[in-house]
């Protein structure tokens, strides 16, 4: 079993998301490190200009960014290389943030150490493959599957909706 604590956490994406794992993380003792589109400089996190060098800094790297175009295949071969044999991936944004033929050969051919999916490239299919290793974790998209966040969502579009008719500023405006 290896411990989470002390770990080097990248994380792809510094928004919302982003931001709650880290600080979780952070009760841990991991040192946190992140990519964004933009460096956050009210963020005390190190910030690396591209992703290939915040995965060749971390222990584990933490897809958590919205998938444009951009972000399609972020995480791809030299990425992965960069993790290294060592390195974990955890993916809980989209699917497609990861070229998944890459993933599977550097899990198999033993470039990564493990990964953390609960997202797929072509949901609702997941390789094959993934089911016969013991170096990846495999669950649904579950995380805001809980009362108190399902309430919460509800109460937000519908404070957006409040806010819009009423000529407000969005709680959640897209940018």
């Amino acid at each position: 079993m290896i411990s989470f604590s002390g770990k080097k956490v990248g994380i792809i994406g510094l928004g919302r998301i982003g931001t709650a794992i880290a600080k979780r993380a952070e009760a841990f003792n991991c040192p946190i490190s992140y990519y964004s589109r933009s460096e956050k400089p009210e963020s005390n996190y190190k910030y690396f200009p591209s992703v290939v060098e915040l995965a060749s800094h971390c222990d584990i790297l933490v897809v958590a960014c919205p998938l444009t175009e951009q972000t399609r295949h972020i995480v791809n071969r030299e990425v992965l290389d960069a993790l290294g044999p060592k390195g974990f991936l955890i993916n809980i944004g989209r699917g497609p943030h990861v070229d998944e033929p890459e993933l599977v050969a550097a899990l198999v051919e033993g470039r990564i150490a493990g990964a953390g999916l609960d997202v797929f490239e072509n949901e609702p299919h997941v390789p094959e493959e993934l089911f016969g290793l013991d170096n990846v974790v495999l669950l649904p998209h579950v995380g805001s599957g809980t009362v108190e966040t399902r309430n919460a969502m509800a109460d937000l579009v519908i404070g957006n909706l409040e806010a819009h008719f009423s000529k407000k500023p969005l709680l959640t405006p897209v940018v």
